[in-house]
C-alpha cells in the first residue's frame, strides 16, 4: 500500500505491507521502519520483506528519500535526517504503544541511526553500515593528501555521523556485516559497531558482498537473533 506524508512543501512516498500473522489478526503487533541503501526503491521490497520475520506479526513501512520515487526532491544528503523522523513520527502515531523497528542497510543505516538517537524505538538491525565522514577520510583521502577528503567529509551532515549516533543509542541492535563487502570495508563498518552504546548481536555474512541477499545460515542466525530482539510473547 503506498503512503505519503508531508515534508518540506512536498512530500514522502512510503509503502508498506504487512505479514501473514499480522492480516489474519487484523493488526500488526510490530511495526519495522525500513530505510534502504543508496537508489534503492521501497515499492521493490516491502512485499517480499514483510513475511521474513519468522512467523511474527508485522507492518513494514519503507520509505523512498527525498528525489527517488514519489518522493519530491531535491535529493540531497542534509535531507535524509530530516526525512526520516518525519517518516517516524508518522509511523507512530499509527503504532501507538506498540514497538517499532528500524531496520537500515547501507546508508539507510545512517537514517536509523539518526532515528533512534532521538525517537523511542525497540530495537534496530543494522546491514552494513557505513561510517560515512572515517570512509571519506581514510578511505579516499590519501591520493590528495587530504585535501579533497577533509572538506568532502566536513560536508557530512551531522546527523549521518554513525560513530557519533551510535555512541548515544542504548537500545538492543543486530549487526549484519558482508565480509567481503566491496562498498563498504569491513574496517568501517565495525567503527560503527564498537561506538554503540546499546547491547548488540553481529551476525558475519560469510562469503558475502555488500548486495548479497540474507538466506541460508545467515537467515536462521537472523532468526534467532529477533527472538532476542522481539521476545515472541512481545511481538504476537
Amino acid at each position: 500500500m503506498r503512503k505519503t506524508v508531508p515534508f518540506q512543501n512536498g512530500q514522502l512516498e512510503l509503502w508498506t505491507a504487512r505479514s501473514r500473522p499480522a492480516e489474519k489478526n487484523g493488526r500488526p503487533a510490530v511495526y519495522v521502519l525500513r530505510f534502504y541503501g543508496n537508489a534503492d526503491r521501497a515499492e521493490r521490497w516491502v512485499s517480499a520483506e514483510a513475511d521474513l520475520w519468522n512467523e511474527r506479526a508485522i507492518e513494514v513501512w519503507g520509505m523512498n528519500y527525498p528525489g527517488f520515487g514519489g518522493s519530491t526532491g531535491p535529493a540531497k544528503l542534509s535531507r535524509i535526517g530530516p526525512a526520516a523522523l518525519t517518516v517516524f513520527d508518522a509511523l507512530q502515531t499509527e503504532a501507538g504503544e506498540r514497538p517499532i523497528v528500524l531496520f537500515g542497510a547501507s546508508l539507510g543505516t545512517t537514517a536509523a541511526l539518526h532515528v533512534a538517537a532521538h525517537r523511542p524505538v525497540a530495537g534496530l538491525i543494522l546491514h552494513n553500515p557505513p561510517a560515512l565522514r572515517q570512509m571519506i577520510l581514510r578511505q579516499f583521502g590519501w591520493w590528495n593528501l587530504w585535501l579533497l577528503g577533509g572538506p568532502l567529509a566536513l560536508q557530512i551532515p551531522r546527523d549521518l555521523d554513525s560513530v557519533a549516533n551510535a555512541k548515544t543509542i542504548h537500545n538492543p541492535a543486530i549487526f549484519l556485516l558482508a565480509e567481503r563487502d566491496e562498498v563498504v570495508a569491513p574496517r568501517f563498518q565495525h567503527l560503527v559497531v564498537d561506538a554503540y552504546a546499546g547491547e548488540k548481536r553481529v551476525i558475519a555474512l560469510r562469503r558475502a558482498n555488500h548486495n548479497t541477499p540474507i538466506d541460508g545460515v545467515a537467515l536462521a542466525d537472523l532468526y534467532k537473533a529477533l527472538d532476542w530482539l522481539l521476545p515472541k510473547n512481545e511481538s504476537r
